[in-house]
C-alpha cells in the first residue's frame, strides 16, 4: 500500500479493483446486495472474494442457474429501493435475461411515468475474447443493448478505470450494464485508490494526442490501438490520436467528432462482428457530423460475421496487424 496525494492506493489487477469497488459499496450502502451464480464463494473470476464472509450471506448470495431470474429479481429489488448488483457469469449468457433487461429494466421508469424505476440496478458480466473461450465464453454483446433506450453500457480498459466506472454505474440513477474484459482480469496491475471514487459516465478519454488519424476502441481493444499507434509512428511517421470510448451508451459524440475534425480520419475497432456492431453507429454519426472534414472513408476493423471460433481465434480477432494495415490504407487513400 502506498499513499498518493493523501489517498491510500494499493496494487490491484482488474478483478481486484472490481472487488474493491463492491467492497466500498457494501460498506457504505446498507441496502446494497450482490447476487449471481457462484458469487458466494468468490465467483469464477474471483471478483467477489471475501465479501460474503465480511458482509454476510443475506447481502452476498448465490442464485439458481437462471439469468432471466437473476435480472428479474434484481429489477424487483431495485424498484423496492435496494442497490442491486447482479452478476451474469459470462456476457454470452446474458441472452436469457434479454427480455428482462430490454422490456422491463430499460422501460420501467417510462412505463410508470417516473413513479417507479429500477435505476439502482447494475448488471456485471465478463466480456470479450480470452484466448480459449470459443463460442460461448468470448462474445461482446454490447451492440444488442445499445439499440435499447433506457440502459447504460460501460466497458473499462484497466483496474483504475474499472473501479471508478463501476462505482459510477452503481450510483447512477439508471440501470447499467458493466462489461468486464475478462482477458484483462489478471493482465496488468495499477495503483488503485482503496477508497471510493467515480469516473464520469458518457465521457470518452483521449489517451494519446495525434494529428493524422483517430483510433477509437473500448475495453481490451484500446490496448491494441495503443500498439497500433506506436507502430504507425515508428514505421510510417503517422501521428495517431487514441481514444477510449468507455461508455457505449449514451456515448460521447462530442469528444470523438472533435478529434475527427482535427485528424480527418477515423478507425473504429471492436471484437464483436462487424455487421450491426457499435462501430457502425459511430461511423454513421461521425460522417453526419464531420463529412467535410474527412480525408478518407471511416474504417471499421472488427470481428468477422461468424460465430466466435476456438482454434481460429488468432485469425478472428482484429489484431494490431489488421488495424495497422487499415491505417496504411487510410493514410494512402
Amino acid at each position: 500500500t502506498v499513499r498518493n496525494k493523501s489517498r491510500p492506493t494499493q496494487k490491484m489487477n482488474l478483478f481486484q479493483s472490481v472487488t474493491s469497488a463492491l467492497d466500498n459499496t457494501l460498506a457504505s450502502d446498507p441496502t446494497a446486495v450482490i447476487f449471481g451464480e457462484d458469487v458466494a464463494f468468490g465467483g469464477v473470476f474471483r471478483c467477489t472474494v471475501g465479501l460474503r464472509d465480511k458482509y454476510g450471506k443475506d447481502r452476498v448470495f448465490n442464485t439458481p442457474l437462471c439469468e432471466q431470474g437473476i435480472v428479474g429479481f434484481g429489477i424487483g429489488l431495485a424498484v423496492a429501493g435496494a442497490t442491486a448488483i447482479a452478476e451474469i457469469q459470462f456476457a454470452d449468457y446474458i441472452f436469457p435475461a434479454f427480455d428482462q433487461i430490454v422490456n422491463e429494466a430499460a422501460k420501467y421508469r417510462y412505463r410508470s411515468g417516473n413513479l417507479f424505476d429500477c435505476g439502482n440496478l447494475t448488471i456485471r458480466a465478463p466480456w470479450g475474447c480470452v484466448g480459449h473461450g470459443a463460442l460461448y465464453h468470448s462474445q461482446s454483446p454490447e451492440a444488442f443493448f445499445a439499440h435499447c433506450p433506457g440502459i447504460k453500457i460501460v466497458i473499462p480498459r484497466s483496474p483504475v478505470q474499472a473501479k471508478g466506472l463501476l462505482l459510477s454505474c452503481i450510483i447512477d440513477k439508471n440501470p447499467c450494464i458493466f462489461f468486464e474484459p475478462k482477458i484483462l482480469y489478471r493482465a496488468a496491475v495499477e495503483q488503485v485508490p482503496m477508497e471510493s471514487y467515480q469516473i464520469p459516465l458518457s465521457q470518452a478519454e483521449v489517451l494519446q494526442e495525434g494529428s493524422d488519424i483517430t483510433l477509437l476502441a473500448w475495453g481490451t481493444q484500446v490496448h491494441v490501438m495503443r500498439e497500433v499507434a506506436a507502430m504507425a509512428q515508428e514505421k510510417l511517421g503517422v501521428s495517431c490520436e487514441v481514444i477510449d470510448l468507455r461508455t457505449i451508451q449514451p456515448w460521447d459524440i462530442e469528444t470523438v467528432c472533435k478529434s475527427v475534425v482535427k485528424t480527418g480520419r477515423l478507425l473504429v475497432s471492436h471484437e464483436a462482428p462487424v455487421t450491426g456492431g457499435f462501430a457502425a453507429e459511430i461511423s454513421s454519426t461521425v460522417q453526419e457530423e464531420c463529412f467535410l472534414n474527412l480525408e478518407a472513408p471511416i474504417t471499421r476493423v472488427c470481428g468477422y460475421d461468424t460465430p466466435f471460433p476456438h482454434i481460429f481465434e488468432p485469425f478472428y480477432i482484429p489484431d494490431k496487424w489488421k488495424c495497422f494495415d487499415a491505417v496504411k490504407r487510410m493514410i494512402n487513400y
